[in-house]
Formats: structure tokens, C-alpha cells, sequence
């Protein structure tokens, strides 16, 4: 088993389900302590179950401005230390309005940028705001798309949603240059399609499986699975990356890289 996290105090925003749920777990073997917050106290409560003694979990709304912070205090209170903070939580806005850019509502793009952008904003101002005390590096992990800088125009047309993904890479970029001084990192991890509780609608269509065989053409051309992201997760979180900030890594099965192909 990994040693690369040991000593080290984690708090994953989106970490009771999904990716963040995943990267949890792979932090866990890795010898990491680990906080997570989820929406609801149920889903707090299984997470914990499956992750063990060395977690603790707090039920909060990550865009509210004051549950990043909660989650800092909970895994100093349990753990005595706070090293590193990896933001996944956010999800789509079909359903508040978000869309191509001529058809998006205003409650969709307000929304969505709530969703993406403004809790990681809160997240992240949180935990370089502790690191800043402690007098202590640190790690700052975000989670964006490819769909903020690589677009797939026919299947996610998601306007907000990309827009909220490229102002994450800016707010990473532009926070690594200032701390990097003070020994604060911060990177991002971009995924693709993967099969997670938000890509419902997506891993149903036939038309965007059938895409996938060449848009993302790793290992026989599918949907990314949550375990594909946690080795890059947990060398970014660890040491190891000790000498990386300010970094973009796809995580994409290929979609950056490749033209796809529509099956009509």
C-alpha cells in the first residue's frame, strides 16, 4: 500500500459521492486523514462508514461561504492538522437554464456559476486563508473540464458550465503565482465524460456513447471511470508534486487531443 499521503490531513469539498468520493478513498489507502462534505447527512454517514477511522465528514452546501471553513475546523479539531484542500463538488445547470449561449436564462447562468465557481471561490479563499495562518505550505486541487477549454459543440453545449470550468484554470493559475512564494500550490484536474451520479444523461444516450468510442480513445474508447483521476489526485496532493503549481492536467481518455467522430 502507498505511503505518499502519510502524516497528512485532507479536506475533499464533493467528497461523499463521485469523483470526490473516489479520490477520498484512494487518499485513505494512501495513508491520508481525510475530511469529506457532502449535501446531506446521509450521504455524509456512508461515506464514513466506507472510509474508516481515519475520516471524519460534514453535511454542508460547498457554496455556502462558510462551509469550506467548517470543514478546515472539523479535520483540526479531529486531526490536529491541515495540509490540503481538493475541491470536486459542483454538477451541471441543464436544469436551472444553462445551455448554448443565445438560450441560457438568467437563473441558468447564475446558477451555474453558483454551482462551479463560487463555492470553489469560497473553498479555496478558505484554506489559503489557513495556510496563511499556520505560517505553513500547502495544496489547493481543483476540479474543472475539458469542456473549458476543449468544447464538443453537438453533445455539451453547456455555455455556463464551461465558462465556470476556464474561470476555475484562471483562478488556479493566478493563485499559484502569488502564494508560490509562501509554498501554497495550487493545480487543477480536468476530466471528461466520466460515469459519475452527474453524467446520467449522458452514459443513457447511445449516440454520445457511440462518440466516445473516438473522442476518448484510451483503452478502447469509453466513458472514464472515477479510479481513472485518483492516481493524478493523489500525486498532486502529496510531495511527489512538491516542484509542480499552477499545472492543468487532462485526465480525458484522449478528448483534448482527439477530433471524434458522429455517427449519424
Amino acid at each position: 500500500m502507498s505511503d505518499a499521503l502519510a502524516g497528512r490531513s485532507i479536506v475533499v469539498i464533493g467528497g461523499t459521492t463521485g469523483l470526490g468520493l473516489s479520490a477520498a478513498k484512494a487518499f485513505i489507502a494512501a495513508q491520508a486523514q481525510v475530511t469529506v462534505v457532502g449535501r446531506n447527512s446521509e450521504s455524509v454517514e456512508r461515506a464514513v462508514a466506507l472510509l474508516g477511522a481515519n475520516s471524519r465528514g460534514l453535511a454542508g452546501d460547498a457554496a455556502h461561504p462558510d462551509t469550506a471553513q467548517r470543514a478546515i475546523n472539523t479535520a483540526l479539531e479531529a486531526f490536529g492538522k491541515f495540509h490540503g484542500l481538493y475541491h470536486v463538488a459542483g454538477g451541471s445547470g441543464r436544469r436551472l437554464g444553462d445551455g448554448p449561449l443565445h438560450e441560457i436564462t438568467d437563473q441558468g447562468w447564475a446558477g451555474t456559476l453558483d454551482l462551479n465557481l463560487t463555492g470553489l471561490f469560497y473553498s479555496n479563499r478558505a484554506a489559503v486563508q489557513q495556510f496563511l495562518r499556520q505560517g505553513t505550505g500547502g495544496v489547493v486541487l481543483n476540479m474543472a473540464s475539458v469542456l473549458g477549454f476543449s468544447p464538443s459543440p453537438r453533445f455539451f453545449s453547456t455555455h455556463a458550465y464551461a465558462t465556470a470550468k476556464a474561470a476555475i484554470v484562471g483562478l488556479t493559475r493566478s493563485s499559484a503565482a502569488y502564494y508560490a512564494a509562501q509554498n501554497i500550490r495550487f493545480n487543477v484536474i480536468a476530466p471528461a465524460l466520466v460515469a459519475t451520479p452527474m453524467s446520467q444523461r449522458a452514459q443513457g444516450d447511445e449516440s454520445i456513447l457511440r462518440f466516445m468510442t473516438t473522442k476518448q480513445p484510451l483503452d478502447g474508447g469509453r466513458i472514464g471511470q472515477p479510479e481513472d483521476l485518483d492516481g493524478a489526485a493523489v500525486y498532486l496532493m502529496s510531495e511527489q508534486s512538491r516542484f509542480v503549481t499552477g499545472q492543468v492536467l487532462a485526465v480525458d481518455g484522449g478528448w483534448s487531443v482527439s477530433e471524434g467522430q458522429y455517427h449519424e
